[in-house]
């Protein structure tokens, strides 16, 4: 299940919101199975349940979950969510992209760049 680092800069929230996508997206969490309740979950891991509830409202807007009144929170088919996510990254690699080449760096060498992380030997 999701971890919480507490020296990790990143609000808890954030964490568990990143933590399940990921699940959701990998297929580890499949489709229609049915999320921990926000009070189980905030019990299991001694944190506020509105903070469980944020990355849950968080989790929905991007289509990773559905909530179902009075039954908790499903995971929803992931191809809108798969989509969604895609074209986040993908903004966000164009934006860096940009701002490595105003830092002098080529094309090319940004290529070289994205190769090496993609190395997983």
């Amino acid at each position: 299940m999701v971890q919480i680092n507490y020296r990790d800069p990143r609000p808890i929230y954030e964490q568990l919101r990143d933590g399940f996508r990921q699940l959701i997206l990998t297929g580890v969490l499949k489709p229609d199975e049915k999320m921990p309740s926000v009070r189980e979950l905030a019990a299991r891991l001694a944190i506020n349940p509105n903070t469980i509830q944020r990355a849950y409202r968080e989790l929905e807007a991007e289509g990773c979950i559905c909530s179902v009144p009075g039954r908790g929170s499903f995971v929803c088919k992931t191809d809108a969510a798969l989509l969604a996510r895609r074209e986040e990254l993908t903004a966000q690699l164009r934006q860096a992209a940009e701002e490595l080449r105003n830092l002098g760096l080529t094309d090319k060498e940004i290529i070289v760049l994205m190769k090496e992380g993609n190395d997983h030997d």
